[in-house]
């Protein structure tokens, strides 16, 4: 498995604490160290079934500041994923990349995570 967090998001700080108790195998990437790229974001909205706005970071202050709620429905698909590739912290973290190829966000990360 493969995740991406920030450092100082309490759900990607309990999402790898339930991660270390069960001891699952994990390669950890910062979202804020290594932004990930328009091609990236690209790649993981087609592999999932999520809308593209689920991997916009809705409560943070970079979404609130650009007033992107009342953008986003006005933006090309094309100009969401240059906006989310602008800066790691307008994606919605922790995600998760299954080894069978499956890639989960948000929410979705700490439910699994949970089931296991």
């Amino acid at each position: 498995m493969k995740i991406i967090c920030y450092s100082k998001c309490s759900t990607c700080k309990g999402v790898l604490k339930t991660m270390d108790e069960k001891k699952l195998k994990y390669e950890l990437r910062d979202i804020k160290e290594d932004n990930p790229t328009k091609e990236e974001i690209k790649k993981w909205h087609e592999a999932t079934d999520y809308d593209i706005k689920r991997f916009f970071n809705t409560s943070g202050m970079i979404y609130r500041q650009e007033n992107l709620k009342d953008k986003l429905d006005g933006m090309s698909l094309e100009e969401k994923y240059e906006k989310l590739a602008s800066d790691g912290m307008l994606v919605k973290r922790p995600i998760l990349f299954l080894d069978d190829g499956k890639i989960l966000v948000g929410p979705d990360v700490k439910k699994y995570v949970d089931s296991l």
